[in-house]
Formats: structure tokens, sequence, C-alpha cells
């Protein structure tokens, strides 16, 4: 469900559709004998963290000290990364992604879901895999885990890139942070709402008609909404903001990138903010895409990651896409582009 859609859900506790009794959802414990259960892709493994099992996927890990990790939003797991993860593996890149908890196969622990616990998952996870830096990739809600991160650990970052980021917004965190059994009830009763609502995340769903469905599968998961109820009530900008001034003082780079028509999380209305913040950064317009631009319009997105990945030191575009790794038919789709 896209982050203000969900919101509206969160927060009004109208008359509702009822769940069957017989309802499958949150019928589904992510046990032992549930993660054996799953077929893994290429790369993929659970390990145990300090606050649950986490599912990851790693990608050309041999002697990687600085790995490309894509963290994802409010509620979609890691799979919303595939096209990119596929993207830079196929380029030799050395890749991270991960299910954050409460999302997808990683653990849905008893805990208060803030900033602070996914970023010291994704530190814990880089910890296991003996990798020191990263080059962080902040998808939505993931703009504000790696903003977190950044401010734990300064230190392992190389650079930060915030994709559709909802991390500059000004939200508060609620008066009581609990989340109450009616909470969870109210919310579980909106299961059969919340898939379609993903569609909204496209400027043009039709080539993603089943994203739905995908969606769906998760509302098996227990304790799915309670760790959405409990990511949204600790939503707080102040500390957010706080580092973001300090990002903009050091010499981590950082690059912003929208898609053009993005109704979930709307540009203008945090632009004079964000300029104030990190007027610092680099800003790129993915055109023709909603909230997800790295699907809808991947040649552009990754031609993008191309320069900020491979060439950053590049004096053009051209001279950097040239001496990379990466297809030269990329070369074509930003050659008219400059950075900012």
């Amino acid at each position: 469900m896209p982050l203000l859609s969900l919101g509206m859900a969160l927060s009004f506790w109208g008359a509702a559709p009822s769940a069957s009794a017989d309802s499958h959802y949150e019928s589904v414990i992510k046990d032992a004998a549930y993660r054996a259960s799953i077929e893994l892709p290429d790369g993929a493994a659970f390990v145990s963290l300090s606050e649950g099992v986490t599912y990851y996927r790693l990608a050309n890990g041999e002697s990687c000290t600085t790995a490309d990790v894509l963290v994802h939003g409010f509620s979609v797991p890691s799979y919303i990364w595939d096209p990119t993860y596929d993207f830079l593996v196929s380029n030799g890149r050395c890749v991270v992604t991960l299910d954050l908890y409460g999302r997808g196969f990683s653990d849905n622990p008893d805990v208060a879901y803030t900033d602070t616990l996914f970023a010291k998952q994704v530190l814990e996870l880089l910890d296991h895999l003996q990798i020191k830096k990263a080059n962080l990739l902040g998808l939505s809600n993931g703009g504000r885990v790696v903003s977190q991160l950044a401010g734990l650990a300064p230190e392992r970052v190389e650079q930060l890139i915030y994709v559709a980021s909802s991390g500059f917004r000004d939200v508060s965190r609620a008066a009581n942070v609990d989340v109450s059994q009616a909470e969870i009830d109210e919310l579980v009763a909106r299961y059969p709402e919340l898939p379609a609502g993903q569609l909204s995340d496209f400027k043009d769903p039709t080539d993603f008609q089943d994203w739905d469905d995908k969606y769906a599968q998760l509302l098996v998961h227990k304790g799915f909404a309670r760790a959405l109820i409990s990511t949204r009530k600790n939503h707080d900008s102040r500390e957010l903001d706080r580092i973001h001034a300090e990002l903009q003082a050091s010499d981590i780079p950082v690059t912003t990138i929208w898609g053009d028509s993005d109704t979930v999380v709307v540009y203008a209305s945090f632009a004079e903010k964000l300029e104030r913040l990190l007027p610092k950064r680099v800003e790129h317009f993915v055109p023709e895409s909603g909230h997800l631009p790295h699907m809808e319009n991947p040649a552009y997105f990754e031609a993008v990651l191309t320069e900020l990945l491979v060439a950053r030191h590049g004096s053009t575009i051209r001279h950097s896409i040239r001496h990379s790794p990466f297809t030269d038919e990329l070369v074509s789709v930003l050659a008219p582009f400059r950075l900012k």
C-alpha cells in the first residue's frame, strides 16, 4: 500500500469490512518450518540478527568491501528492488538486499518498529557479511532508514542515493506508540482493500497488473499489521532533519532521484525544506514515472546509477560510461543531460 494511502487507513477507524472467521490473513508464523519451505533464489540466505532472523540476498560478494545496498520501503519487501538488483549484478557489482523486520521473509518481532531498528538491522547484516562500506540506496521509507544509518555510522557510508524518499517530510511521532489489538483488527479488516491500492504507485499501471496479487501474498504473515502500524506511529522528522543537516556538512555524496509524476511522495510538499537541508545534493527527475521510477523507466534510472556508482568522478557522462563495465547502449539515454 502506498505510504500516504496506508497512513489514511491507519488513522481512519470508521466502519470497516469484517474479515471472515476462517480468513487466511495473518495466519502464517515465520518460524523455522516456514523458512525451510521457501525455495530461495540465487544468493539468498537467512541470518539470525539481534532482533530476529533476516532474509537477504548477496551477489558478487567475493572479497567485497564496498557493496551496493538496496533498502526497500514501507510495506513491500526486497522484491521491489529486483530489476535494479538484477541490473547491478549483471554488471559485476557487489549487491546486497534484505527484507526489513516485519516484511517479506524476515521475522516480525514484537518490538517498536523505528528507523533505528531498521538501520541497526542493515549494519548487523553488513557486519555478518564482512562488508565495511556501502553505497546505500533507500527507496521511499527506505530513505529514512539509510539516513538513520548514516547518522549512526557515517564511516560505513560511501554515498547515499535516495529514490522517492519519504524521509524529508515533516512528521511527528505518535503520542502513544503502543499498538493495540483493536488497531490491528481494524487494519486486518481492511486487508481486502490494500492490494489494489498498490497500483497507484505507478504513473501507468498497465504493465504491472500482477503487482497487487504479489502484495496480497504478504497479508498472510502474522504480525504484518502490527509492524506497519508501529512503523507509522514511530515516524518522526526531527532526528532525520538533524542527520540531513550533518550530511550537508560532511563529504558523503548525496543524490535524490524522483519520479516526475509521483503522487505518493509529492516533491512539491517538501522541496523548500530539501533545498535548505541538502543544497549540495545531486538531483534527478526520472520522466514518465510515478513512485517507482526504477521500475517504470528502468533505462533512464539505470543510466543514472551507472554515473553515480561507477563513473562518479568522470568529467562527462559519455566519457564516464565508456570507461565503465556497464552497457554502452545506456550512453544515449543520458547523453543530452548533465548532472546538477
